[in-house]
């Protein structure tokens, strides 16, 4: 695609997600709550599992603790049977727990809105940071997963082989007034239409737009 169709493309998307009503937990909670402490913690549950399963788990979880406070209190047995059948709910259990100690330790409590202080936390990193900063914090930032690292590549808009190297160009080149609902577009438009495998291309608004590039195989 041409750099220049980057606003229409944005536009095209962002009016497509919503008929799919599937917005990422993550999201969810960032406007149910505003709550940068509860977007770290449900991106925290959220990593390599199913949204379906992050969506009832994350508010398990809150209905026993939402603070650092209230969350040291928990056990790490208690937090994880909370979060099951999160994958790792153990090893996540034990890193909501640590990071919320260290909250209330060196931080007062509060999460700090600054990059390199949220990538000191163990277990936090550069999606997870930027997720805080975007929708808890409401800072410039972009947060890249596989749904935007892939789809950016098949539009042609970047050619990068990492989401590391992926956020580094999109912070070069795309319009800031995308940064912060980028990943919630894509991420929803990526599990419902330019899917990893077989992509809806047929029906697609921006395939117009599209190099397709990777794609073998397509709906």
């Amino acid at each position: 695609m041409k750099d220049a169709d980057i606003h229409r493309v944005m536009h095209l998307i962002a009016r497509w997600v919503p008929q799919f009503d599937d917005q990422p937990s993550v999201g969810i909670v960032a406007e149910k709550t505003h709550d940068p402490y509860l977007v770290l913690v449900s991106t925290l549950i959220s990593l390599r599992t199913r949204e379906e399963v992050t969506r009832r788990v994350m508010w398990q979880l809150f209905e026993l603790a939402d603070t650092p406070r209230r969350m040291v209190q928990l056990s790490e047995d208690e937090i994880a049977r909370a979060i099951a059948p999160a994958r790792y709910a153990d090893q996540k259990a034990r890193t909501i727990r640590t990071i919320s100690q260290q909250l209330l330790h060196e931080h007062h409590g509060r999460v700090p809105d600054d990059l390199d202080a949220l990538l000191r936390f163990k277990g936090v990193g550069r999606k997870t940071a930027n997720l805080v900063l975007t929708l808890g914090f409401g800072k410039p930032g972009i947060c890249v997963d596989i749904h935007v690292h892939r789809i950016f590549n098949r539009l042609g808009y970047v050619r990068t082989r990492t989401p590391e190297q992926t956020e580094a160009t999109l912070r070069e080149k795309l319009p800031r007034k995308y940064w912060i609902p980028v990943n919630n577009w894509l991420v929803t438009f990526g599990r419902n239409q330019c899917t990893p495998t077989g992509p809806r291309c047929s029906n697609c608004p921006v395939e117009t737009y599209c190099e397709k590039v990777g794609v073998t195989t397509q709906r």
